[in-house]
């Protein structure tokens, strides 16, 4: 479950002064990133993280074969389950109702899929208020894109009744796909406190310019490093580590040629392609989380009182 909160140190209070920036809209001074919880690199660093974590996700997801689909044929549910929903459905159901329990989705950082889900047990955590009140959840537009594009391309098809690994396998993936995303409504506020571009997020805001905005969020050499780290964690994670293992092995485990033809003659297959990890950042993780800064940006000026908790 995130931590994120906890790993921010507080910083000196800001004074809510306000600065008006045309007659009819008035808005709170940008937070100077520096000494806020909404520092981009510190944001980046978190996301950083996060890399990690899917990576060895959808590695071990991929080490279970496709098995289902909505209304399998080989799922017998319960009478008093709904016949409409997949197993996948049914487990991250249960598996949220039970961290709902627990506060789960109480942080800021934290969005269910599920609907409906039972109220917490513990008593309520008190977190800065980063963000202003929204509802942007795009978990139903992942978990489609996830069951209908991720896991084909990932998965060899088959069904090898592995129900329950492959459901949780799919659930870890899927929350964590899911923070990473939505972490894109923190990196859209420190990005709009940023006093060299406030001005031009407001005038296309109020224009609901969403290109132009996409335009303005995008830093393409940023997005470039992304990718190539992944390709090489993919590289690495994705291979038998021994204690024997060199720094020479791992130079050439970077050659997919020169690693297929070393060792001891046997074929050598890696546990997931790098490419598909680039290919689901690339075409899913990145275009998802620019929706959401989009999202969360459009409804910014609706809340013009609203100063980030620092």
């Amino acid at each position: 479950m995130s931590n994120f909160h906890l790993q921010l140190s507080p910083a000196t209070p800001v004074p809510p002064s306000i600065v008006g920036t045309d007659v009819t809209l008035v808005l709170p001074q940008a937070v100077p990133a520096k000494s806020s919880f909404l520092n981009l690199e510190r944001i980046r660093h978190e996301l950083v993280q996060m890399e990690d974590t899917i990576v060895f996700a959808l590695i071990e997801r991929a080490q279970n074969l496709s098995i289902y689909a909505e209304n399998h044929e080989n799922f017998v549910f319960d009478s008093s389950l709904s016949s409409n929903e997949s197993f996948l459905d049914y487990l991250l159901r249960e598996m949220e109702s039970v961290h709902a329990k627990v506060r789960r989705y109480t942080s800021p950082d934290e969005y269910p899929f599920s609907s409906d889900l039972p109220k917490p047990i513990l008593p309520p955590l008190k977190f800065p208020q980063l963000l202003y009140p929204n509802s942007i959840n795009l978990n139903s537009k992942l978990k489609d894109i996830y069951i209908k594009n991720i896991i084909p391309a990932l998965c060899k098809d088959g069904d090898d009744k592995n129900y329950g690994s492959s459901a949780t396998k799919d659930i870890d993936a899927l929350q964590m796909l899911s923070r990473r995303i939505h972490f894109g409504k923190f990196v859209a506020e420190a990005k709009f406190q940023d006093p060299s571009t406030r001005e031009e997020y407001v005038r296309l805001i109020k224009l609901k310019d969403r290109a132009g905005i996409n335009a303005l969020l995008t830093n393409l050499s940023v997005e470039e490093r992304l990718l190539k780290r992944l390709r090489l964690k993919a590289l690495i994670f994705g291979q038998e580590i021994n204690e024997g293992l060199t720094g020479t092995d791992l130079a050439g485990a970077m050659n997919e040629e020169t690693w297929r033809n070393s060792g001891d003659g046997k074929k050598r297959v890696r546990k997931i392609d790098p490419e598909l990890v680039v290919k689901i950042y690339e075409q899913y993780v990145i275009p998802l989380t620019k929706e959401v800064e989009v999202d969360y940006l459009i409804g910014r000026l609706d809340f013009p009182d609203f100063v980030p908790e620092v």
